[in-house]
């Protein structure tokens, strides 16, 4: 994620209507026997981008575990990365841990994020030992600033469900949310999914990552937070549901260059687009079921995609979808990862950057983790 960032235009009910049908869908108990809607002759193409969809590759070369870690350390799960503004790359591990099980809680002294040098691959900086449950957002400011979101909780109560803010050193500025108490309550989060900066430095958080599962525990959340730059809280919108202005795990966060926000509302398979007072600007339903966002400068929108399969989003391949961030239209496709468990869908990470040469960054996921070799892949622009 970067912090300003392309134009999102009002697009009309009809497609506000499908993405409620989408919504529907994908909370029933019977997503496989869904038929894919019909498209119409007026809206985008929305045909099954398992078989039908088209698009050229921006990329060429892979690299596999593009960024090693130290002292022959292995790479758990992630799905946080970003550009900072010197052009390098910011990342997190979770300590060893896959998915949301194990990882940092139970290996305190490890770092779990780093900066890594956008050429070599080499380890710049690495902070934040003792510090987290589980990272999961990533999102590093104008300022080189970088933020993370802690979307569990230990079992003592005292860590988790909070976003730290760190200077490029690593010194803790500011704490949002009760630390190890989730909840909807004043100053509290919980399962915070990924955090961003506007140029203004108001501060907006995607919270509850849960909604997307078919029975949400109690006191699951799906809704977007505001904060003042001081962490003062301004005001908040949504609640877990299918329809417009609501939200089945938000799991990522975006900015385009007229300071419109996106969502990746994931088990919606959608990114909705609001303003910063929390008004519904657009919804898109081109870019699959989304987990992680990135807009370049030029206002060009990569939205990963890691869950799409025979259960949950029938008929679509993982892997990273591109097009311009004022449309809901395609221009590109990087594809995913082979895997002979998902010979159709492919494996592909959570998080996804992309420098200013073109490169793209894909942070690899528990479902991508292994076929990938490593915590992140680098696709070199042709």
């Amino acid at each position: 994620m970067s912090d300003t960032r392309g134009l999102s235009r009002h697009r009309c009910g009809a497609a506000l209507a499908a993405a409620a049908a989408v919504g529907l869908a994908a909370c029933s108990g019977d997503m496989p026997s869904m038929p894919e809607p019909e498209a119409d002759a007026g809206a985008p193409e929305a045909s099954s981008d398992l078989v039908d969809r088209q698009l050229p590759n921006p990329t060429g070369e892979v690299i596999l575990n593009w960024a090693p870690l130290p002292d022959g350390r292995e790479w758990g799960s992630t799905a946080g990365i970003d550009v900072g503004p010197d052009g390098h790359i910011w990342a997190y591990d979770r300590c060893g841990g896959i998915a949301l099980a194990g990882g940092c809680e139970e290996n305190p002294d490890r770092d779990p994020i780093f900066k890594f040098d956008r050429d070599t691959g080499e380890i710049l900086a690495s902070f934040g030992a003792g510090l987290f449950v589980l990272p999961h957002g990533l999102h590093v400011d104008a300022d080189g600033n970088v933020w993370v979101t802690d979307s569990q909780g230990n079992a003592e109560g005292t860590k988790g469900h909070q976003v730290i803010k760190f200077s490029p050193e690593g010194e803790v500025l500011l704490r949002l949310g009760a630390a190890g108490q989730p909840g909807d309550g004043p100053g509290q989060l919980s399962e915070p999914c990924d955090v961003i900066t506007a140029p203004n430095g108001d501060i907006f958080v995607a919270d509850g990552h849960s909604g997307q599962n078919p029975n949400p525990p109690p006191g699951a959340t799906g809704r977007i937070l505001k904060f003042d730059s001081e962490g003062n809280f301004i005001t908040s919108w949504g609640e877990i549901g299918f329809r417009p202005g609501q939200f089945r795990t938000p799991h990522a966060l975006e900015m385009d260059s007229q300071g419109r926000l996106y969502v990746a509302d994931r088990g919606n398979h959608r990114i909705q687009i609001y303003s910063q007072d929390g008004e519904l600007l657009d919804t898109y339903l081109q870019h699959g079921r989304v987990s992680g966002l990135f807009i370049t400068d030029d206002d060009t929108l990569y939205a990963i995609d890691s869950e799409s399969d025979v259960g949950r989003h029938p008929g679509w391949r993982t892997g990273v979808r591109i097009g311009p961030a004022g449309e809901d239209r395609l221009t590109g496709f990087v594809p995913p990862h082979a895997d002979a468990d998902r010979a159709l869908q492919g494996v592909a990470g959570e998080g996804v950057a992309v420098d200013a040469d073109g490169n793209i960054y894909a942070a690899e996921g528990p479902g991508s983790r292994q076929a990938a070799g490593g915590g992140i892949t680098k696709y070199v622009a042709r």
